[in-house]
């Protein structure tokens, strides 16, 4: 349980860049919960997963913002980020929480394993650290953030009074609706979806090619207890995550491979 006599340490990341309206937005709820430093990519990152930077310098800026928190921006990922932000940022304080996000788009379903958001969140929970990947349902830079704030806030409330979440980290998608029009929030399980590609030959004003990866989003889960189901329907999707991979159910079919 966090020591509620002090104001809890919070980390902020993202993957959207340090200036995007997401990471703005969910600093100034953090600011009223904690004492907040940042640290995100000095560009987008988005679909960077779980990538960190090993053959290449790492440089850091830091920013003096008009908040009065310490703020750095990184030309490498967003698990760089929070490695940066946990090892030299902190400087030996104990990171009470983190959050990542808010991403401009969502990240349910299959999408999990490809976000720089929930990559960072991930990183946090391997550390440790009780940590969160917020995703609203609209990928435009000019999203109304507005439906975020209520929910963000009563999740980081809820996350630091519960304390550590051991093993896992929690994927909080909430649908781009009017705050009034949101019914409420589901714990779900990750919907079993795929993306089915399509790479698009183009080209450049020198007459080369070019390709542009695209693609379509295949639902193929029905079930009523999915992140995909409960968006559709207008909650609020957490799904608690984890970053052990073992598909423990195929361990004793593979026994006779010993």
């Amino acid at each position: 349980m966090a020591d509620s006599t002090k104001k809890p340490l919070i980390m902020v990341v993202n993957d959207d860049g340090i200036t995007a309206p997401g990471i703005r937005a969910l600093i100034s709820y953090m600011l009223d919960i904690g004492d907040v430093f940042v640290v995100a990519p000095n560009k987008s990152m988005s679909g960077m997963g779980h990538a960190i930077t090993i053959d290449a310098t790492l440089r850091f800026t830091k920013h003096n913002g008009i908040l009065g928190i310490e703020e750095y921006s990184c030309s490498g990922t967003p698990v760089d980020c929070v490695k940066f932000g946990t090892e030299v940022v902190a400087n030996g304080r104990k990171v009470d929480l983190l959050v990542s996000g808010i991403n401009h788009g969502q990240n349910s379903s299959i999408n999990v394993i490809y976000s720089g958001t929930m990559s960072a969140a991930m990183e946090g929970a391997i550390e440790g650290i009780p940590s969160i990947g917020f995703s609203l349902c609209n990928h435009s830079l000019d999203a109304d953030f507005t439906p975020c704030e209520k929910v963000v806030k009563s999740i980081v409330r809820k996350t630091l009074e519960k304390g550590a979440l051991n093993g896992y980290c929690l994927n909080v998608n909430i649908p781009a609706i009017p705050t009034e029009e949101i019914k409420g929030i589901k714990i779900c399980r990750q919907a079993k979806a795929y993306w089915d590609k399509d790479f698009q030959e183009r080209k450049d004003p020198m007459g080369n090619s070019y390709y542009w990866l695209a693609g379509k989003f295949n639902n193929q889960d029905e079930g009523t207890d999915t992140d995909i189901w409960a968006l559709e329907n207008n909650y609020v999707s957490i799904v608690p995550t984890m970053f052990d991979l073992t598909a423990h159910q195929a361990i004793s079919d593979l026994k006779s491979f010993e």
